[in-house]
């Protein structure tokens, strides 16, 4: 039987993790086996960039604070070796960076995960990875405008010289 002071680590450990699960707006599971130790490094750089907290935890931390963040359904996700990703500001973040791993090296396995309280499967994280960034719909966005603005004042500049050259005609 553990001794109290473990069990009150793991249950801190639990409550923690917990709140960061209710607090994310996304959370990514992954099999993590077959990464060479530089193919890690690499990750977790990238996921550092982008402000999303990658960790490996047993398995039991994670069932246990899931059922505390009333994510119950993530627990079918939970078996073997697991690393959790989790973004407190970004729904995308950790889905395109983790699926772009996984596609290159083939050795990471996306088992599921969360978007805005919405639990998914490795297939929903994937689809989630080809959703352009919020950065990405701006810039479309904002090119749109452009070109639009510059018809306009093409337009505005084709009727002020009609105009101008029937005031000297």
């Amino acid at each position: 039987m553990p001794s109290e002071k473990l069990l009150i680590q793991k249950k801190a450990q639990v409550s923690e993790l917990a709140q960061k699960l209710k607090d994310a707006k996304s959370i990514v599971l992954t099999d993590y086996r077959g990464l060479t130790v530089d193919q890690d490094t690499n990750l977790r750089k990238a996921l550092r960039e982008a402000n999303v907290e990658y960790r490996v935890i047993k398995n039991s931390i994670i069932n246990f604070a899931a059922k505390d963040s009333e994510l119950e359904g993530l627990q079918q996700y939970i078996e073997g070796p697991t690393a959790i990703a989790i973004s407190a500001t970004d729904p995308i973040a950790p889905s395109k960076i983790l699926s772009k791993f996984a596609k290159d090296f083939g050795k990471l396995g996306i088992k599921g995960g969360v978007v805005e309280g919405n639990i998914i499967d490795e297939n929903g994280v994937k689809e989630l990875a080809s959703t352009p960034s919020k950065e990405e719909l701006l810039a479309k966005f904002i090119g749109s405008l452009q070109g639009s603005l510059y018809g306009l004042a093409a337009a505005i500049n084709a009727i002020a010289e009609k105009q101008e050259q029937a005031a000297n005609a």
